[in-house]
């Protein structure tokens, strides 16, 4: 188990990594997180839902995503109400304070533990993986996902710390002393995550931190940069803002306040053709070849901050001065001629008018479409996922075969989508929306988008088809990680009795 000294220190990625040279060395790895916070996530192939890393280190694993991999997902709607995704399904919204007492936790505890029992019955080994920071000893009782769960799993655990945020010895140290003696116990080993610069200048602090800790340092893992992984959390999108290019497609996404699945724009953003960022600068949308509105977990909260901030009124402009605009999922429901909430499942705002650019109406609905699905586009076949609450309603629309007309200052262009799309996707001119997740990551529809701006399509040898990049970029972690990692240490520990007995029941502590 990988647990970290605090949030956003890299345990995700060193578990991906772990999943895939597991994978390599001829094991049948699975990772597992009891309980994950993101807006991120994923629809599973039998259609329930699970966080984005997840389904990313089963990829690494090469092996299906399934909701017993994260049993639980909390999925902020505000700054005080989360929804709360139980094996797939939503159970409803809660406080952080009702969410967190002790009342009721038994009952998520045994669920937790039953997906974990049922996934390392089919997988070996389990890579699992605690959240936040390990050492929040006043959610010590209600914890769910840290050192209560490795003890249900009677798992050695490895600290992951990030050296390049600073206080990498006072982190270590006191995430290790404030554990009670059992849980301490379980500690076998330090990841020393995001290193910078020289390896031989940090010889000494190792040293020092297996002597004040006790405790081996496994590996100090350095920074990498060219190594694509998606990312969990939305914390880097501001820093991704360029200047616009001359000589590029200038495509500006929103940067919601509620983003979710902003990984719909990571091979876009790779395109050498293109120049992708985050804004909310007014000036940004005026100047922008392509618009993107993308998905979020509070949609009309999100589109009141629009209208307040003066982006809706920008995005109108640009669009009526020749502007593509492109939404997605929640995006989508932005575009149409209103979005109305009469039972308050995301809030107290009842109803609010869309930017108008498509001829549709959205009602929030309690019942939460999760799927996984497959369309034609230019006669190529074409995938991605849906999660989304809501039912829109296009007022035209053929379900069978429907034509979307893009009309740029450069021209206009066609093309035919095939299959069952209705409420899925829809045009008019200037724009497109869609529920799917994924729809840009289809080579076909990016060239869409793309061809009126009159730019040539590049090579077919640098057209890698998505999977197999995302495949070759997890061998390159794991051959990054298997040169700062002691794994012959890590396999010595694997395979060692463990420190402590299992106890018996579900959710014992």
């Amino acid at each position: 188990m990988l647990v970290g000294t605090g949030s956003d220190v890299g345990k995700s990625v060193i578990a991906t990594a772990l999943c895939r040279i597991f994978l390599q060395d001829g094991y049948s790895p699975a990772p597992f997180k009891a309980q994950n916070m993101a807006l991120n996530s994923y629809a599973t192939p039998d259609g329930l839902e699970i966080g984005r890393a997840q389904a990313v280190q089963a990829e690494a694993a090469r092996v299906p995503c399934h909701t017993d991999m994260n049993p639980l997902l909390l999925k902020p709607n505000s700054e005080h109400t989360t929804q709360v995704v139980l094996n797939g399904k939503p159970i409803g919204n809660r406080s952080a304070y009702d969410y967190f007492r002790k009342e009721g936790r038994e009952q998520l505890r045994e669920a937790v533990c039953e997906a974990f029992d049922r996934l390392s019955a089919r997988y070996n080994p389990i890579v699992m993986e605690g959240a936040g920071s390990v050492s929040e000893i006043n959610l010590r009782d209600s914890d769910l996902v840290n050192m209560p769960m490795a003890r249900h799993a009677n798992a050695d655990v490895i600290l992951v710390a990030d050296i390049d945020r600073g206080g990498v010895f006072a982190s270590t140290y006191g995430s290790i002393m404030l554990q009670t003696p059992e849980d301490k116990a379980r500690i076998k080993g330090i990841i020393v995550n995001k290193f910078r610069g020289d390896l031989r200048l940090f010889e000494s602090g190792r040293k020092m931190l297996e002597e004040l800790c006790g405790v081996p340092v496994l590996g100090v893992v350095p920074m990498f940069k060219d190594i694509v992984i998606e990312e969990e959390d939305s914390v880097e999108l501001e820093q991704k803002h360029r200047s616009l290019q001359q000589d590029k497609v200038n495509i500006a996404v929103v940067l919601l306040r509620h983003i979710s699945n902003f990984t719909d724009f990571n091979v876009l953003e790779r395109d050498e053709r293109v120049n992708l960022f985050y804004t909310n600068n007014i000036k940004d949308f005026e100047k922008a070849d392509i618009i993107i509105i993308p998905g979020t977990k509070a949609t009309l909260d999100d589109l009141y901050e629009l209208r307040r901030n003066g982006v809706a009124q920008a995005i109108i402009r640009a669009h009526r001065n020749g502007t593509l605009v492109i939404g997605i999922c929640g995006g989508y429901q932005m575009l149409g001629q209103t979005i109305s909430d009469p039972d308050g499942i995301e809030g107290s705002i009842p109803q609010l008018p869309g930017l108008g650019l498509l001829n549709i109406s959205t009602v929030m609905t309690a019942e939460k479409t999760t799927k996984q699905v497959e369309f034609e586009f230019e006669g190529k076949k074409c995938r991605g996922y849906e999660i989304h609450q809501g039912k829109t309603e296009p007022c035209t629309i053929d379900h069978v075969q429907c034509t979307i007309s893009v009309n740029t200052q450069q021209g206009e262009r066609k093309s035919p989508f095939k299959g069952d799309l209705e409420g899925h996707i829809t045009q008019a001119s200037n724009c497109i929306g869609t529920y799917i997740h994924g729809f840009l990551d289809n080579p076909s529809v990016i060239e869409f988008i793309l061809k009126p701006f009159g730019q040539e399509s590049p090579s077919k040898g640098d057209l890698e088809g998505l999977e197999d990049f995302k495949d070759h970029q997890y061998d390159l972690l794991a051959e990054h990680v298997r040169k700062y990692v002691d794994m012959d240490k890590l396999y010595e520990i694997m395979a060692s009795p463990p420190a402590l007995p299992r106890r018996e029941g579900v959710g014992a502590r």
